[in-house]
């Protein structure tokens, strides 16, 4: 599903126009993006937890090679489906 996609089922499902639903949507995933920013965790019960995690910086091979790559420490975003998630995923 695209994001286009998602922005037409909740303008239908919860009688918005596209413009509203867009906005909507826009607001929704900004609001996460912003809270995982401040390295906090964004809980939807039933649905799933997003959380941040920090990558410990690593120095690797290149394969193929005699190099070496030195990879900075980093944060990346990370997602657990909930119960109700998996239970409907795996049906």
């Amino acid at each position: 599903m695209t994001k286009r996609q998602l922005v037409d089922q909740v303008a239908r499902k919860a009688h918005l126009t596209k413009r509203g639903a867009n906005e909507a949507v826009d607001v929704f995933l900004s609001e996460i993006g912003r809270t995982l920013s401040k390295g906090e965790k964004v809980v939807l019960s039933g649905f799933g937890t997003f959380r941040v995690v920090t990558m410990k910086g690593k120095t690797v091979k290149i394969p193929n090679s005699e190099k070496f790559v030195t990879i900075k420490s980093h944060r990346l975003p990370r997602f657990t489906p909930g119960k109700r998630l998996k239970k409907q995923v795996s049906r």
